[in-house]
């Protein structure tokens, strides 16, 4: 079984060019936990043991071999979408969400967090309109650069 052991870096167009394309398509989780064997759209098992703290962001090429290169994409993945009535009322779920260890993302005015009881508690507690979602998850400060 081959082992990734180096965070991913720029890679020159030119260099996967003629190459297949393989993908690894990974949660917001399974992009942070980079030690674990790991299967690919194309069948191949791997394993990768990246440094502590590496994020996989989507679109990171995560090795290039003679013939074929794998490349991460985000799968998307259970979340509420919560809309706040107000600036306030965001602020204030917003430290909620933190409150408790939980992440958050902002888009199109709502707020996105992990599809959780514990989420559901707080909207309806809250008396906050929210919904069910399947979407690509990438919270706020999810990664080293953040």
């Amino acid at each position: 079984m081959q082992v990734i052991t180096e965070a991913p870096r720029a890679v020159p167009p030119a260099t996967l060019a003629g190459k297949a394309r393989d993908t690894l398509h990974l949660t917001w989780e399974e992009r942070r936990w980079t030690r674990k064997r790991v299967t690919t759209a194309g069948g191949r098992e791997l394993a990768l043991a990246l440094p502590t703290g590496t994020v996989l962001d989507p679109g990171a090429v995560l090795l290039v071999e003679d013939d074929w290169y794998l490349v991460v994409e985000a799968r998307p993945e259970p979340l509420l979408a919560i809309f706040p009535a107000s600036r306030e009322e965001a602020l204030r779920l917003a430290f909620e969400v933190g409150n408790r260890h939980f992440t958050l993302a902002f888009e199109d005015g709502a707020l996105l967090v992990p599809d959780d009881t514990a989420m559901i508690q707080l909207a309806t507690r809250a008396g906050a309109r929210w919904e069910r979602r399947q979407a690509v998850y990438t919270p706020l400060g999810g990664g080293p650069d953040d």
